[in-house]
């Protein structure tokens, strides 16, 4: 307890629990530093609770549901095959709170002081946490920002109702007959697939001329062919303008080409990006914390904000909102702050998006890579020459590498396929190391694997492939 306003001694505070937070938090501890994280919400931010890990865990069981409902081709017939979506969110929620709960156990046992409530900077080097309980404040060396982001909320689109973010599409109870998808990114375009594969009517309407724009089109034109094979209607190049709602559907206006048209669903979701969590009661700007005119801390390559003892991590600062990336942050941060020579120096951050069939890219991709100036040679090999992808029924998809003419060097590498997120840790790997096509084709890859289609497609852009023929 704290004695009147008197404050208590730390070595680093840590402001957000997520990805980035949490694992700031664990590496500061096993790094000797006495810590304490506070969050307003739940331990393992929104990736766990309301993100990354509960999508998943939906997305697989409608994988279980397509998968059961088509199994003919292994010669496996199951008949009036239903989904109880009740209990597939029981499944959900009893994942997010097994990792959660492993979450906390790693920072109790890490002597990690967790505080559940909301954080204020009073100066540089204090800060009041509170809640409905207690308020109490603490003098702290340094601090770690990773207070993460949050679903951008459009004006002519206000959340609420029929009209939901990605966290209230996490938590339907049952499966809605129609839905509506504004922004055909990473977000919209798993949570619609996977709805759809339920058998929610999807209609996605995406401003660009493709879903997922981030990656490349011969990888998209892949998804978007299995998001029509279960019925999802794809408008592109389209502006959503309105929405209307009553207490059973939602009617959206939107225009494509100038031409002014309108649908109707049970539920309208709006997936059209993030904003950084910088603004509120945290108080940055009462400390002078600086930030650019997206809301973004600036930071230097070791994470240190214009204050060098305060640190921003994660969401919060420029790049890719991801998980991953949180993470990495989140350990330079705390190595710093124990004295280590370390630095934000990758080569590479992977992407990924689980869709149907599952993209992911790292590095530069050809067209990037020849930007760059590189005189560049690239080759695919497809999943469909693969013993492995056709045994198990998923023959379609490829991998690309991108490497550099005169070394060899692999510059970058996209795969659309079974596995895709995981196989692509491979060719960041390689990247990393500073590894080239042959230093990939002469690893031996057990077989049958999907991991064989990576070797093999660092041998066509040899020229020597052995399970296609050379073009």
């Amino acid at each position: 307890m704290v004695v009147g306003d008197a404050s208590l001694d730390i070595d680093t505070l840590v402001i957000g629990a997520g990805p980035g937070g949490y694992v700031a938090a664990i590496r500061a501890a096993q790094l000797g530093q006495k810590v304490l994280i506070v969050d307003k919400s739940e331990l393992g931010g929104v990736c766990l609770n309301r993100g990354c890990i509960p999508s998943k865990a939906l997305i697989s069981a409608a994988h279980a549901f397509e998968n059961a409902k088509h199994a003919d081709q292994f010669g496996v017939t199951a008949e009036n095959v239903t989904v109880d979506f009740a209990k597939t969110q029981e499944f959900k929620n009893g994942v997010v709170k097994k990792m959660t709960g492993g979450v906390s156990s790693l920072l109790k046992g890490n002597k990690v002081e967790i505080f559940n409530g909301e954080c204020m900077f009073i100066n540089e080097n204090e800060a009041r946490v509170f809640n409905d309980h207690e308020s109490p404040r603490y003098r702290f060396k340094n601090a770690i920002i990773a207070t993460g982001s949050r679903p951008i909320e459009l004006k002519p689109f206000p959340f609420g109702g029929r009209i939901l973010s990605s966290t209230e599409a996490l938590n339907l109870q049952e499966v809605p007959g129609s839905m509506i998808v504004i922004g055909g990114g990473y977000i919209g375009a798993e949570l619609g697939q996977m709805y759809s594969k339920f058998g929610t009517k999807v209609t996605i309407i995406e401003g660009m001329d493709t879903v997922l724009p981030g990656f490349d089109k011969d990888m998209t034109t892949l998804v978007a062919k299995n998001m029509k094979k279960t019925g999802i209607e794809i408008v592109t190049n389209a502006k959503a303008e309105s929405a209307e709602q009553t207490d059973k559907d939602v009617t959206v206006k939107y225009s494509v080409n100038g031409e002014s048209k309108e649908i109707t669903a049970d539920y309208l979701l709006v997936t059209v990006g993030r904003r950084p969590n910088t603004d509120g009661e945290l108080g940055l700007d009462l400390i002078g914390v600086e930030t650019d005119e997206r809301g973004f801390v600036k930071v230097d390559n070791q994470g240190r904000t214009n204050h060098k003892h305060i640190f921003a991590i994660g969401d919060i600062v420029a790049g890719l909102a991801l998980a991953h990336k949180a993470s990495y942050e989140g350990k330079v941060a705390a190595e710093v702050i124990a004295g280590m020579p370390s630095v934000v120096d990758y080569k590479v951050m992977p992407a990924v998006v689980f869709t149907d069939p599952e993209c992911s890219s790292v590095g530069y991709t050809e067209k990037e890579a020849k930007e760059k100036g590189y005189k560049v040679k690239s080759g695919k090999f497809s999943y469909a020459g693969n013993g492995r992808a056709v045994s198990l029924g998923h023959p379609e998809g490829f991998v690309k590498l991108v490497a550099d003419e005169e070394t060899g060097l692999v510059l970058g590498g996209q795969i659309v396929g079974l596995e895709a997120s995981n196989l692509i840790a491979e060719i960041g790997l390689a990247i990393e190391m500073g590894a080239t096509l042959e230093d990939i084709s002469l690893t031996i890859h057990a077989h049958p694997t999907l991991g064989e289609i990576v070797m093999e497609a660092s041998e066509v852009v040899l020229g020597h492939p052995i399970h296609t023929m050379v073009r």
